[in-house]
């Protein structure tokens, strides 16, 4: 039974929801988010609350079912607030920086990586004498900002050894034993 797909999800006032033709829309005016449900499934939009019910008990309705609300929250969610996550380079050399929407990495290659962030996604480079680089991400789309760290954290992922590499800050390295002599 999903209990995640059960619960009522509230908006406020000045986010729209929409759904026609099994393609939810959520704006707030400015921005429009879309997420398509699969056919089948049931969403009720009625005073300021949504509800999804699935078609059936099979195990791939269950499955979706949850995922549907999730995702439909998460798109009223980063309309309302935003989302952002932070990275952290750790490594002696490595920096980062920004020119609008290109960032600018240098991760101890032979050469810098520059990858061009979409318009949706908004970006920062902190940089202090003595602390790590930070990158701060952020954006009203949850997938997409989860993607982009995830591919700016793939091209130097931390090592168990030193630490090194790009992680998200707070998140915990488990650290291994050098060889004992």
């Amino acid at each position: 039974m999903s209990r995640i797909g059960k619960s009522v999800i509230n908006f406020p006032s000045g986010i729209k929801v929409e759904n026609k033709d099994n393609l939810i829309t959520v704006s707030n005016g400015k921005i429009e988010l879309a997420q398509q449900v699969k056919e089948g499934f049931e969403v009720n939009i009625e005073d300021g609350q949504i509800t999804v019910e699935r078609p059936s008990d099979h195990k791939d309705d269950r499955a979706l079912h949850g995922l549907y609300r999730s995702l439909i929250n998460n798109m009223i969610e980063g309309l309302d607030k935003g989302f952002t996550k932070e990275l952290e380079l750790v490594g002696v050399g490595y920096r980062a920086s920004n020119q609008g929407q290109r960032l600018d990495l240098s991760l101890g290659f032979s050469h810098n990586i520059i990858l061009e962030l979409p318009e949706e996604v908004s970006l920062e480079t902190v940089s202090e004498k003595g602390k790590n680089p930070i990158i701060k991400l952020s954006s009203h789309d949850k997938q997409l900002l989860g993607m982009i760290a995830a591919k700016i954290r793939s091209f130097r992922k931390p090592e168990p050894y030193k630490g090194k590499g790009v992680r998200f800050v707070g998140e915990i390295i488990r650290r291994k034993a050098g060889k004992s002599a």
